[in-house]
C-alpha cells in the first residue's frame, strides 16, 4: 500500500511539473507572438517625463507624483507600438532618474542623459509623456507641444492633437513650447501633456489604470497616423 501511494504521489508531482512547464511555455509563446509582427522600419523614443528626485507636479487630491503617471502611460504606449511593429527606445524604464546617487546637479545630468539616448536611437520621432498643472482648477484635457519655429513639428502636433480630440474629448489645440526635450536633438519631437493633475476631474482619470491605457492608445494612434503614412 505504501509503495502504491508513493508511486501515486510521484506521478502527481510529475504531472504538476509538466503542467507548470507547459503553462510557462504558453505564456512565453503568447508574449513572444504578441511582438512577432512585421517591422515598420520606424523607431520611436518614448520619454517618460521626470523621475527620481524630480517627481514633477503632484495630484491635487491624491498627491500622486506626475513621474509615476508618466511612466505608467509610457509603458502602455511602448506595448501598443511594439505590437504594431515599431522599434521602441525608452529614456526611462524605472522610477529612478538618469543619474547616480552622488551626482550634484541631478536635473542637468538627467537631461543630458535623455539627450544622449535620443541622439543614439536615430529615431523617427520622440514622444515625451507628461501631466500638466495650473493654479486654477478649471483647466483640463490633453495637449500637444512642438518646438518653436518647426513647421514639421507643428504638422505632427496638429495630427496628434486631432487624435486626442476625437478619442479623449479634449478641446485644446497644439501649441509651440520652449521645452528642452523638444529642442535637444534634430529628431522630430512632441511633448504630450496628458491632462491636469491640478484639476480633480482630470486627476481622477489620470490615476486610473484604464484611463492611462486609453491615453496611451490615443498617443499610439497619433504616432501611427504620423509615421504610418510614411511607410
Amino acid at each position: 500500500m505504501f509503495i502504491l501511494l508513493k508511486k501515486r504521489n510521484i506521478l502527481i508531482g510529475l504531472l504538476v511539473v509538466a503542467l507548470t512547464v507547459g503553462l510557462c511555455l504558453a505564456v512565453t509563446a503568447t508574449v513572444t507572438s504578441a511582438y512577432s509582427v512585421p517591422k515598420t522600419g520606424k523607431t520611436v523614443v518614448i520619454d517618460a517625463g521626470h523621475g527620481g528626485a524630480d517627481g514633477g507636479v503632484v495630484g491635487v487630491t491624491t498627491s500622486v507624483k506626475e513621474s509615476d503617471v508618466n511612466l505608467a502611460i509610457a509603458r502602455q504606449l511602448k506595448h501598443f507600438l511594439k505590437t504594431k511593429g515599431y522599434d521602441v527606445v525608452m529614456t526611462r524604464t524605472t522610477t529612478d532618474g538618469l543619474y547616480g546617487m552622488t551626482t550634484k546637479n541631478k536635473k542637468l545630468k538627467d537631461m543630458q542623459e535623455r539627450k544622449k539616448i535620443i541622439e543614439n536611437a536615430n529615431a523617427d520621432l520622440v514622444v515625451s509623456v507628461h501631466c500638466n498643472s495650473y493654479p486654477r482648477r478649471d483647466q483640463k484635457g490633453a495637449q500637444v507641444f512642438y518646438a518653436p519655429g518647426s513647421e514639421n513639428g507643428k504638422a505632427m502636433a496638429d495630427a496628434m492633437q486631432n487624435v486626442l480630440k476625437s478619442t479623449l474629448g479634449t478641446d485644446r489645440s497644439a501649441m509651440s513650447g520652449d521645452y528642452y526635450i523638444l529642442q535637444c536633438s534634430a529628431t522630430p519631437s512632441l511633448l504630450v501633456e496628458c491632462g491636469f493633475l491640478s484639476t480633480p476631474s482630470d486627476e481622477k482619470l489620470l490615476v486610473s489604470s484604464s484611463y492611462q491605457e486609453k491615453v496611451a492608445y490615443a498617443i499610439f494612434t497619433g504616432v501611427h497616423a504620423i509615421l504610418g503614412e510614411e511607410n
